[in-house]
Protein backbone atom coordinates (compact mmCIF):
# COMPACT_ATOMS: atom_id res chain seq x y z
CA UNK A 1 0.00 0.00 0.00
CA UNK A 2 1.53 3.44 -0.90
CA UNK A 3 0.52 6.86 0.70
CA UNK A 4 0.26 9.61 -1.37
CA UNK A 5 0.61 13.32 -0.57
CA UNK A 6 -1.79 16.09 -2.29
CA UNK A 7 1.06 17.64 -4.36
CA UNK A 8 2.33 17.64 -7.56
CA UNK A 9 4.50 14.59 -6.81
CA UNK A 10 1.33 13.25 -5.24
CA UNK A 11 -0.80 14.14 -8.32
CA UNK A 12 1.76 12.45 -10.90
CA UNK A 13 1.90 9.23 -9.10
CA UNK A 14 -1.87 9.03 -8.29
CA UNK A 15 -2.87 9.42 -11.76
CA UNK A 16 -0.53 6.89 -12.91
CA UNK A 17 -2.28 4.61 -10.29
CA UNK A 18 -5.35 5.24 -11.18
CA UNK A 19 -5.21 3.95 -15.06
CA UNK A 20 -3.40 1.51 -14.23
CA UNK A 21 -6.53 0.67 -12.35
CA UNK A 22 -5.55 0.49 -9.00
CA UNK A 23 -7.53 1.28 -5.86
CA UNK A 24 -7.45 3.34 -2.60
CA UNK A 25 -8.96 6.14 -0.55
CA UNK A 26 -9.16 9.87 -1.76
CA UNK A 27 -9.75 13.23 0.04
CA UNK A 28 -12.36 15.13 -1.71
CA UNK A 29 -15.05 18.02 -0.70
CA UNK A 30 -16.94 15.84 1.13
CA UNK A 31 -15.86 12.54 3.03
CA UNK A 32 -13.51 10.48 1.63
CA UNK A 33 -14.03 8.05 -0.82
CA UNK A 34 -12.44 4.54 -2.00
CA UNK A 35 -12.10 5.12 -5.11
CA UNK A 36 -10.83 3.72 -8.96
CA UNK A 37 -11.33 4.93 -12.79
CA UNK A 38 -14.13 4.37 -13.84
CA UNK A 39 -13.41 0.86 -15.43
CA UNK A 40 -15.66 -2.89 -15.57
CA UNK A 41 -12.50 -4.47 -13.28
CA UNK A 42 -12.22 -1.44 -10.77
CA UNK A 43 -15.83 -1.99 -10.27
CA UNK A 44 -15.81 -5.31 -9.23
CA UNK A 45 -12.84 -4.40 -6.85
CA UNK A 46 -14.59 -1.66 -5.05
CA UNK A 47 -17.84 -3.99 -5.00
CA UNK A 48 -15.37 -6.88 -3.10
CA UNK A 49 -13.79 -4.36 -0.95
CA UNK A 50 -16.96 -3.22 0.30
CA UNK A 51 -19.13 -6.31 0.63
CA UNK A 52 -21.57 -4.29 -1.18
CA UNK A 53 -24.71 -5.67 -3.37
CA UNK A 54 -24.19 -4.74 -6.80
CA UNK A 55 -27.23 -3.25 -7.36
CA UNK A 56 -26.02 -0.02 -5.96
CA UNK A 57 -23.68 2.41 -8.21
CA UNK A 58 -21.19 4.22 -6.62
CA UNK A 59 -20.48 7.97 -7.51
CA UNK A 60 -18.83 9.14 -10.47
CA UNK A 61 -16.87 11.76 -9.93
CA UNK A 62 -15.75 14.13 -13.39
CA UNK A 63 -14.11 16.97 -14.73
CA UNK A 64 -16.50 19.87 -16.11
CA UNK A 65 -15.16 19.87 -19.53
CA UNK A 66 -14.90 16.16 -19.67
CA UNK A 67 -18.70 15.53 -18.61
CA UNK A 68 -19.59 18.67 -21.33
CA UNK A 69 -17.95 15.83 -23.63
CA UNK A 70 -19.31 12.72 -22.36
CA UNK A 71 -23.00 10.90 -23.00
CA UNK A 72 -24.52 11.71 -19.43
CA UNK A 73 -27.67 14.12 -20.24
CA UNK A 74 -26.75 16.95 -17.89
CA UNK A 75 -29.57 19.39 -16.72
CA UNK A 76 -28.67 23.16 -17.57
CA UNK A 77 -29.08 24.43 -14.33
CA UNK A 78 -26.34 21.94 -13.20
CA UNK A 79 -23.62 23.71 -15.03
CA UNK A 80 -24.76 26.74 -12.94
CA UNK A 81 -23.60 24.87 -9.66
CA UNK A 82 -21.68 22.50 -9.94
CA UNK A 83 -18.28 21.93 -8.88
CA UNK A 84 -19.82 21.41 -5.16
CA UNK A 85 -20.85 18.84 -3.20
CA UNK A 86 -24.71 17.82 -5.11
CA UNK A 87 -24.63 14.57 -6.69
CA UNK A 88 -27.20 13.54 -9.57
CA UNK A 89 -28.09 10.64 -10.62
CA UNK A 90 -28.70 11.44 -14.43
CA UNK A 91 -29.21 9.23 -17.70
CA UNK A 92 -26.94 8.68 -20.41
CA UNK A 93 -28.20 8.90 -24.13
CA UNK A 94 -28.87 4.91 -23.95
CA UNK A 95 -30.76 5.41 -20.96
CA UNK A 96 -27.88 4.32 -18.72
CA UNK A 97 -28.27 5.54 -14.86
CA UNK A 98 -25.41 7.57 -13.07
CA UNK A 99 -24.60 9.04 -9.87
CA UNK A 100 -22.39 12.13 -11.46
CA UNK A 101 -20.75 14.64 -9.34
CA UNK A 102 -18.13 17.49 -10.40
CA UNK A 103 -16.50 17.83 -6.93
CA UNK A 104 -15.46 21.44 -5.52
CA UNK A 105 -11.68 20.53 -4.60
CA UNK A 106 -8.66 21.70 -5.41
CA UNK A 107 -6.28 18.51 -5.88
CA UNK A 108 -9.55 16.60 -7.66
CA UNK A 109 -9.96 19.62 -10.09
CA UNK A 110 -6.44 18.81 -11.24
CA UNK A 111 -6.75 14.94 -10.63
CA UNK A 112 -9.71 13.91 -13.16
CA UNK A 113 -8.52 15.77 -16.19
CA UNK A 114 -5.55 13.42 -16.14
CA UNK A 115 -7.21 10.38 -15.68
CA UNK A 116 -11.10 10.89 -16.56
CA UNK A 117 -14.54 10.17 -14.60
CA UNK A 118 -12.96 8.10 -10.94
CA UNK A 119 -15.82 6.03 -8.49
CA UNK A 120 -16.32 7.43 -5.86
CA UNK A 121 -17.97 5.31 -2.64
CA UNK A 122 -17.80 5.88 1.07
CA UNK A 123 -14.74 4.39 3.25
CA UNK A 124 -16.93 1.60 5.35
CA UNK A 125 -18.25 -1.50 4.72
CA UNK A 126 -21.67 -1.90 3.13
CA UNK A 127 -24.17 -1.10 6.03
CA UNK A 128 -21.73 -0.03 8.44
CA UNK A 129 -21.25 3.71 9.41
CA UNK A 130 -18.76 5.83 6.94
CA UNK A 131 -15.50 6.82 8.06
CA UNK A 132 -14.26 9.78 8.39
CA UNK A 133 -11.08 10.29 10.37
CA UNK A 134 -8.36 9.40 8.52
CA UNK A 135 -6.37 7.09 11.65
CA UNK A 136 -9.67 4.96 11.35
CA UNK A 137 -9.23 4.57 8.34
CA UNK A 138 -6.29 3.44 7.66
CA UNK A 139 -6.62 1.06 10.41
CA UNK A 140 -9.27 -0.72 8.76
CA UNK A 141 -8.54 -0.15 4.63
CA UNK A 142 -4.95 0.08 4.41
CA UNK A 143 -4.75 -3.57 3.97
CA UNK A 144 -7.49 -3.65 1.33
CA UNK A 145 -6.32 -0.98 -1.34
CA UNK A 146 -3.64 0.07 -3.40
CA UNK A 147 -2.65 3.92 -2.17
CA UNK A 148 -4.10 6.30 0.02
CA UNK A 149 -4.05 9.84 -0.38
CA UNK A 150 -3.36 11.98 2.42
CA UNK A 151 -4.83 15.35 2.20
CA UNK A 152 -4.02 18.42 4.21
CA UNK A 153 -2.39 16.86 7.15
CA UNK A 154 -6.22 17.44 8.76
CA UNK A 155 -7.23 14.14 10.65
CA UNK A 156 -10.98 15.29 11.56
CA UNK A 157 -12.10 14.38 7.86
CA UNK A 158 -15.52 15.95 6.98
CA UNK A 159 -18.53 14.65 8.37
CA UNK A 160 -21.23 15.27 5.46
CA UNK A 161 -21.08 13.36 2.29
CA UNK A 162 -22.57 14.88 -0.80
CA UNK A 163 -26.10 15.18 -1.35
CA UNK A 164 -27.88 13.06 -3.81
CA UNK A 165 -30.89 14.42 -6.11
CA UNK A 166 -32.48 12.40 -8.47
CA UNK A 167 -32.90 14.41 -11.80
CA UNK A 168 -34.09 12.01 -14.30
CA UNK A 169 -37.30 13.83 -14.57
CA UNK A 170 -39.34 16.32 -13.06
CA UNK A 171 -39.74 16.95 -10.36
CA UNK A 172 -36.29 16.31 -9.05
CA UNK A 173 -36.34 14.26 -5.99
CA UNK A 174 -33.70 14.19 -3.29
CA UNK A 175 -32.31 11.09 -2.34
CA UNK A 176 -30.35 11.66 0.30
CA UNK A 177 -29.16 15.08 2.46
CA UNK A 178 -25.93 16.22 3.07
CA UNK A 179 -23.24 18.51 2.45
CA UNK A 180 -25.39 20.76 -0.41
CA UNK A 181 -28.84 22.31 -0.07
CA UNK A 182 -30.86 21.28 -3.09
CA UNK A 183 -33.76 22.92 -1.91
CA UNK A 184 -33.20 25.19 -4.84
CA UNK A 185 -34.00 22.15 -7.32
CA UNK A 186 -37.14 20.94 -5.74
CA UNK A 187 -38.39 23.58 -5.22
Amino acid sequence: MEIVGCDEKGLETLSMLLLEKKVGILPCDTIYGLSGIVDESVSRKLYEIKRRPQNKNFIELWSLDRLKESSIIVPEELYSLWPCPLTAILNDQRGVSHAVRVPADPFLEKLLPLTGPIFSTSVNFSGEKSLVRLSEIKEVFSSLVDFIVEGNGSDEGKALPSTLVDMRERPYRIIRNGAFDASVLVS
